[in-house]
């Protein structure tokens, strides 16, 4: 069965699908710059740090630097594709997909086509980016891949992965927003009872969160 086939038709959604859907597609660009102010700092590191640099990735590193600049830039077809003097995020994955730089490269590549409204390719590289131990990047990556999961109507693997993301994130200021997202794609579904916990688990963890603030409504909705 064909990706298509799996998104409901519109008359068919209702007011929550609707809402979660509205929620989604405004928190992906968040969440996204999340990512790239983050990788930002990984990138640095990477150059600096002898432990991570291989031979090739240091090379990986400079030109992962200027495609990260056309991402910053809204600039994502040189971003992926290269300026003509500069390796873009595609190509420096297919030349150094082995080092950190080339698993960097993944992820933004993803970014890249989740920003251009190409779900299926977003997929194809979030779903490739090997996650580390960190407590922001692999995890904002995951909310990302549950995003483009969601905007392909793979409504039950979006909200498994947006729930495992807020799970890794446990404790940083991105796992509410996390649960949120996963609690509304499982009230869309009609599976309120793992909606509830979601909701719940930012009411009683994460209290000074903004996603804390109406909760209550969201927690009433699903009883």
């Amino acid at each position: 069965m064909s990706k298509k086939n799996n998104v409901a038709p519109v008359n068919e959604i209702d007011e929550t699908v609707k809402a979660s859907t509205g929620f989604i597609e405004k928190h992906l660009k968040t969440v996204a710059a999340v990512i790239g102010g983050v990788l930002a700092v990984i990138i640095i590191c990477l150059v600096v740090n002898q432990y991570y640099i291989q031979p090739n990735n240091a090379e990986a590193a400079d030109n992962i630097a200027v495609a990260q600049q056309h991402f910053q830039q809204g600039m994502y077809e040189q971003a992926l594709n290269g300026d003509g003097t500069n390796l873009g995020f595609l190509q420096i994955n297919e030349q150094y997909g082995g080092t950190p730089s080339g698993n960097i490269a993944r992820l933004y590549a993803g970014l890249c086509y989740a920003h251009t409204d190409r779900a299926e390719e977003a997929v194809k590289y979030l779903e490739d980016y090997d996650l580390c131990d960190d407590q922001m990047v692999s995890n904002a990556a995951l909310s990302a891949l549950g995003n483009v999961y969601a905007q392909l109507g793979q409504n039950e693997k979006a909200a498994a992965t947006l729930l495992k993301a807020a799970k890794r994130a446990n404790g940083t200021t991105l796992a509410p927003l996390f649960y949120l997202q996963a609690g509304q794609i499982y009230e869309a579904l009609g599976n309120n009872s793992e909606a509830l916990e979601c909701y719940e688990t930012i009411k009683n963890e994460y209290p000074k969160s903004v996603q804390r603030q109406d909760i209550d409504k969201y927690i009433e909705r699903v009883k």
